[in-house]
């Protein structure tokens, strides 16, 4: 059995892939990092387990504590892994998870896509039909947005507003600006992919469904695409 582990800023997500499919998962409060093998099935073992961490040294530390005489393979990104060939100008630079994502989405689409993590932060990153991570884009996710405007001015509320196309009070105002603040990114990239008949936007993450829901672009939704990404490095080896 394979432990895959996306530890992000907020949550950290698991899953157990038993080298063919997906056998149980969840999720945990970044925070509570410690107490990770609590969320785990009872007596369950792993042959080996693969990560990747935006979190920082301490969360990495904390899992490794939680599981105690197991060996956990952080993996980071490179010039090339997965079918996936890397054109970031530093490659070592791009975040881990991005990385995992884009690994996913190329075992789960062999087409021309966007690679969209709908997460604290929202990532759109270019993906060929060749296999070449063209680029993307880092941008604040749906609650930072929300959260940075209640913060930053004196007059506008923490919204709790619902999207529309032209809205007429300011919770719904704020609450739709973020959304076609993120659909326009998400949009100008798609058309930079050009007119390729199976292009797709491979959409993951904990906001993805806030986005879906307003896209008319075709998209694939796809539960976790790190741990995809995770789980098909790891049955690769």
């Amino acid at each position: 059995m394979i432990l895959c582990l996306d530890c992000g800023n907020t949550r950290i997500k698991w899953g157990l892939h038993d080298g063919e499919r997906w056998c149980g998962g969840g999720a945990l409060a970044t925070i509570d990092a410690a107490a990770l093998v609590r969320y785990l099935p009872l007596g369950a073992t792993f042959d080996r387990i693969i990560g990747c961490n935006v979190a920082g040294a301490a969360v990495a530390a904390a899992v490794a504590s939680a599981l105690p005489g197991a060996a956990v393979r952080w993996n980071a990104a490179c010039s090339e892994q997965g079918g996936v060939l890397n054109g970031y100008d530093r490659p070592a630079q791009l975040g881990a998870d991005r990385w995992a994502a884009l690994i996913g989405a190329r075992a789960l689409h062999r087409g021309d896509c966007l690679v969209i993590n709908a997460g604290t932060a929202t990532t759109v990153d270019a993906l060929d039909a060749a296999g070449y991570f063209r680029g993307g884009l880092i941008l604040p996710g749906l609650s930072l947005m929300r959260a940075s405007l209640a913060q930053a001015t004196a007059q506008l509320p923490a919204a709790r507003g619902r999207y529309s196309e032209l809205p007429t009070n300011t919770d719904d105002a704020i609450e739709s600006g973020i959304i076609h603040a993120t659909l326009g990114a998400i949009e100008r990239m798609f058309r930079a992919l050009g007119a390729v008949p199976d292009a797709r936007c491979l959409l993951s993450g904990g906001a993805a469904a806030d986005l879906a829901t307003h896209l008319t672009l075709p998209v694939l939704a796809i539960d976790n695409l790190v741990l995809e990404g995770l789980a098909r490095l790891a049955v690769d080896v």
